[in-house]
């Protein structure tokens, strides 16, 4: 059976076609798992495409990077998973995953037969959640695949909507932090690092902990790459004013946030106090810029 880019597998096996709207009526409904499958090989296609489906999932495949954009944008309320291969016709998976994460934050897992290191910097700092390396045993791809589902479909604790620490003020819900008036440009781990240690100040965070924390318990990254991105958020921090070291290194332990005694509250700011918290606002979402990391095994 043929797969062209425009269409799709719903759990019974049939093909739809990506162009029309789905409904409840044709088996399909929305509680169900959306997986766009971006791979030019079309027996690779076809061989994700079926395991997908025997698992339960919705799959929407496409074989060049042009397509896939336009089934991402038409779906990206319903899309809970792209798998993306790097080397696409026309314009290639680099390119695809930046403009996925312009429009939307779903879990991107990259598929390559570029094993080199910085090909994977690449694709985690563009946004990539994950980065696997062809030839792959299919098991391991799938177990990568519903742990990413799982991840999506967790409920988290839910954060205050405000927290100040010093004179720093953190926004969990805009996923956005500020000096003063100032925005600090983060990137999701760093802001990720940001939050999870200021919610808890005092705290020892160790770098496993971070990691499971930010990056997720299934996700196998190096120890390291804690440490750089700390390194990348105290840059930003000081750039943004900040004099005093916010985030301390407890050698041999990992990392904890501190704010000083004498910290102004809030730079040209009305907070309460140096540590505290404000009712939910009223205000839209904003999205985070791209992803990053370092990929290596711990």
């Amino acid at each position: 059976m043929e797969i062209t880019g425009n269409s799709g597998y719903n759990r019974t096996g049939r093909v739809f076609s990506t162009d029309s709207p789905l409904h409840a009526g044709n088996g399909v409904g929305r509680e169900e798992t959306t997986i766009l499958v971006v791979e030019d090989d079309p027996t690779l296609l076809s061989t994700l495409s079926y395991s997908l489906i025997r698992l339960g999932y919705r799959v929407l495949p496409s074989s060049d990077g042009e397509n896939a954009l336009t089934i991402a944008r038409r779906e990206a309320e319903r899309l809970d998973l792209v798998l993306l291969d790097v080397m696409l016709p026309g314009i290639n998976g680099f390119h695809v995953l930046r403009q996925i994460r312009g429009m939307s934050d779903v879990p991107v897992l990259m598929l390559s037969a570029r094993g080199e290191e910085q090909d994977k910097i690449d694709g985690l700092e563009l946004g990539a959640d994950d980065y696997v390396v062809k030839p792959f045993a299919l098991r391991e791809l799938l177990a990568r695949v519903r742990a990413a589902v799982r991840r999506r479909a967790a409920p988290a604790t839910r954060p205050p909507a405000v927290l100040y620490r010093g004179p720093l003020r953190i926004e969990p819900e805009r996923r956005r932090a500020l000096v003063g008036n100032h925005e600090l440009h983060l990137r999701p781990k760093e802001f990720g690092l940001l939050l999870t240690l200021g919610m808890e100040p005092g705290r020892v965070f160790g770098r496993q902990d971070l990691l499971d924390e930010v990056w997720g318990e299934e996700i196998i990254v190096d120890e390291r790459t804690v440490d750089v991105h700390i390194s990348w958020l105290r840059g930003k921090l000081a750039e943004a004013g900040i004099t005093h070291d916010m985030i301390t290194t407890v050698y041999g332990a990992g990392y904890r946030f501190v704010v000083p005694i004498d910290a102004d509250p809030v730079l040209h700011g009305d907070a309460p106090s140096s540590i505290g918290v404000l009712p939910v606002l009223n205000e839209p979402g904003i999205g985070s810029l791209s992803d990053e990391g370092h990929p290596a095994r711990r």
